[in-house]
């Protein structure tokens, strides 16, 4: 394990116990008021000694327990480290929990500089890509000028597309198969997921703008494909490649979103009014501080913001309030949706694929409408939120669509050249 990986890791754990040692030190002096509340005013001597006792205890306790882990975590970089080990991010299963702590903390991370906090970058058999000719050039040696970039969704990383269908058929993952039936490059990305969507969907309209202009071969066609959060990412990147004047924007075809939550994901909104209702009570606002510590990304899983002007100088913990506006189409592309429900029909319409209703997927709200045309869309039924990322039915739609646009975009060359 790598020096500064250990530091990362202590530190990570340092905040993890100031976190709860808030959350219990909170709770305690909600229920400490509430008792001296009722006693009335002969009690506020006592809750006045009783205040600054527990206060200077739980400051002592954090400061001790983080400031040990700090020392342990330098110590163990300075002897126990090596340098030239392999970073852990390049192991699935670490490289998995990173992004999940990502999910719910990575903002803060990048706050705090921890070194687990993760950047969006391409990733190929497990290592970063860097923005370069040489290095785009060496990591896809057999370019084409089509492009698919797969984005991943909430605390996952781009092995999530390798997921084993449940139907027990070893189906490869879709970028692999894209590129055996229709000649499509494959670029797989990994990105933090605590950040605003909108922030990541800037970050990845700049790595499409840079890609386009260092890709190996002439780039003729791109097409997004994104799983949940992913989905939304990458609609917000179209709307702010555009707006920057990108030229990759007018190579996009398609845009397909998986199960992503347009209108909103209800587990986001169940913790937003949770969070809300527990902030009443002096014993659990602990619990409401704790809750809203969770990242800007899942929060704007509540009603699917996708820009800045969504979230921006407004209060982030504001209960159930629609504040999103409109993000139009790409106009030379074509917008896909994919939607599920986990059961029955009367059923999957309450719980959907268990994270997101059909109707947010399809984008269809009584106040707000998605543009999606329901020609280009998808709704399955007995599959759940997961089967989305590696399913023969999802396979089967998306090389229907992206057929019939290679038959009527590609030019012979290019058609010559993919061949």
């Amino acid at each position: 394990m790598q020096g500064h990986e250990i530091r990362s890791l202590a530190d990570l754990a340092g905040e993890g116990t100031r976190v709860l040692t808030t959350l219990v030190r909170d709770m305690h002096h909600g229920i400490a008021g509430r008792v001296f509340d009722s006693i009335g005013p002969a009690s506020r001597p006592v809750q006045l000694v009783h205040d600054a006792t527990a206060s200077t205890i739980y400051r002592v306790v954090d400061g001790a327990v983080r400031g040990t882990l700090y020392g342990a975590g330098a110590l163990a970089a300075g002897t126990l480290s090596n340098d030239d080990d392999e970073t852990v991010q390049a192991r699935p299963r670490v490289a998995g929990a990173i992004a999940a702590v990502n999910g719910i903390y990575g903002d803060e991370l990048a706050n705090r500089d921890n070194g687990f906090a993760l950047a969006m970058e391409i990733r190929r058999k497990g290592q970063p890509v860097a923005l370069t000719t040489d290095s785009l050039a060496t990591a896809f040696p057999k370019a084409t000028g089509r492009i698919a970039v797969f984005v991943h969704g909430w605390c996952m990383t781009e092995r999530s597309w390798w997921r084993n269908p449940r139907t027990g058929e070893p189906l490869r993952p879709y970028g692999k198969r894209l590129r055996k039936d229709l000649g499509y490059t494959p670029i797989f990305l990994r990105y933090n997921t605590g950040f605003h969507i909108s922030q990541n969907g800037q970050e990845l309209a700049d790595l499409l703008d840079r890609v386009h202009g260092l890709w190996p071969t002439p780039v003729q066609e791109i097409v997004l494909v994104g799983h949940s959060m992913g989905g939304l990412v990458s609609r917000s990147a179209c709307h702010y490649g555009l707006e920057r004047g990108h030229a990759w924007t007018r190579a996009v075809r398609h845009v397909v979103c998986l199960g992503s939550p347009h209108l909103g994901a209800d587990l986001e909104k169940g913790v937003n009014l949770a969070s809300w209702a527990l902030a009443k009570l002096p014993e659990t606002r602990g619990i409401s501080r704790f809750l809203n510590t969770r990242s800007s990304g899942v929060k704007d899983l509540r009603y699917g913001s996708l820009l800045d002007e969504d979230w921006r100088d407004r209060d982030p913990d504001e209960v159930l309030r629609d504040r999103c506006g409109e993000v139009p189409f790409l106009p030379e592309a074509v917008y896909h949706f994919v939607s599920t429900t986990a059961g029955p029909r009367a059923l999957g319409l309450l719980v959907g694929d268990h994270l997101v209703r059909p109707k947010s997927a399809a984008g269809r709200g009584r106040v707000r409408q998605v543009p999606f045309d329901a020609a280009h869309g998808l709704t399955l039924t007995g599959l759940n939120h997961f089967d989305l990322l590696n399913h023969p039915q999802v396979y089967d739609k998306l090389l229907e669509w992206l057929s019939q646009a290679s038959a009527t975009s590609q030019t012979p060359q290019s058609r010559q050249a993919i061949g």
